[in-house]
């Protein structure tokens, strides 16, 4: 920038802002999901799929709340579940590290071996990467993963009259996280209505999330009402992202690029029932919607398959919603107790 030239800064215009500048430097078609999805030849009609993720100490982890195997599995299985949002296995990962030179060598150790322990469940190599001094512990995995190009899940597929189904509970993450800041709390457990298998849960949540890998094969086995091919899930209609940045957030990334809204019931939102009796239902339901970190999936997908879809899953997931024409997120409440509202996406967490 030259001397006297006014610019905006980056907490003016926000993460969304940034990334709507960002885009401009990449090629088209290939930015606006959870990954990458770069269709090579003589692959046998996959893609290669690349997502990449920065955590960094003090932002996504703290000694506080994340120990180094912690932090490994995390950053580990934030990738993985970027993957699984587009419908694509993984195949290996790469680790650029910062680190501070009085780091100790047995905290990389350990970080290591949560990233393995997570990448093992998933038959996941990592495949090198890069080492260098920083100021600040920062961690930054890039993962490599294969999709059948009929099978790629994207966030614009989505149509009005789709059911929107969530595979999992919201919430748990940001209770987790809530227990490890404040662990006084831990002393009241016997004057709340918190037990200890509950709390467990919660930080379990937290510290070791779980990438849905699992629901692919599920995907690929529905009957399509729409469509003879099963396996076509442009035909079947199948959009959808994580919700690592909040649920809230998910369906709008998805209502958004598909050009439509979404109704949203709060009575069909699978939250812990043990979080509502401990922080509220209205604090429940803000850390649902907002708290992020759940690593759960979001799919947009027509009402007979995603019937099928939550019965094969079981509880918790659920279909909480609707695609409608009309643009906007509203939260309705089919027991009647509470009035429709808009959500924002202001409340959600951004790094700028």
């Amino acid at each position: 920038m030259q001397p006297g030239e006014n610019s905006p800064v980056l907490g003016d215009i926000g993460e969304q802002g940034l990334l709507k500048l960002l885009h401009q430097f990449c090629a088209p078609g290939l930015v606006g999901d959870d990954a990458a999805c770069l269709e090579l030849k003589d692959w046998d009609g996959k893609s290669l799929v690349v997502t990449t993720d920065v955590l960094v100490d003090g932002v996504h982890f703290s000694e506080k709340t994340t120990s180094p195997e912690d932090a490994g599995w995390r950053a580990a299985a934030a990738n993985l579940s970027d993957l699984a949002a587009m419908g694509a296995s993984a195949i290996a990962i790469v680790v650029g590290l910062g680190l501070k030179s009085n780091t100790p060598v047995s905290w990389v150790e350990r970080l290591y071996q949560g990233m393995t322990a997570c990448l093992e469940e998933y038959d996941t190599a990592i495949a090198g990467g890069d080492v260098v001094r920083s100021p600040v512990i920062t961690i930054a995995i890039t993962a490599f993963g294969r999709v059948d190009q009929e099978r790629t899940i994207r966030r614009g597929a989505a149509k009005p009259g789709d059911a929107i189904v969530v595979t999992g509970y919201h919430g748990a993450s940001r209770a987790g996280l809530e227990l490890l800041l404040h662990p006084e709390w831990a002393q009241s457990l016997s004057q709340s209505n918190l037990s200890q298998s509950d709390r467990n849960f919660f930080i379990q949540a937290h510290q070791r999330p779980r990438p849905r890998l699992d629901v692919l094969p599920i995907l690929q086995n529905l009957n399509s009402p729409n469509s003879p091919d099963s396996s076509n899930y442009s035909a079947i209609g199948i959009a959808g992202m994580d919700s690592s940045d909040g649920l809230a957030d998910a369906i709008f990334q998805i209502a958004r690029a598909s050009g439509c809204g979404a109704r949203i019931d709060r009575a069909k939102l699978p939250i812990p029932g043990a979080l509502s009796q401990w922080v509220g239902v209205e604090t429940a339901l803000d850390w649902a919607l907002y708290g992020g970190e759940d690593f759960e999936l979001v799919l947009s997908l027509p009402p007979e398959s995603a019937e099928e879809l939550v019965k094969k899953l079981g509880s918790p997931a659920a279909i909480v919603g609707t695609i409608t024409k009309d643009t906007g997120i509203c939260l309705t409440d089919s027991t009647g107790a509470k009035s429709d509202r808009y959500l924002s996406l202001n409340k959600g967490f951004e790094h700028f």
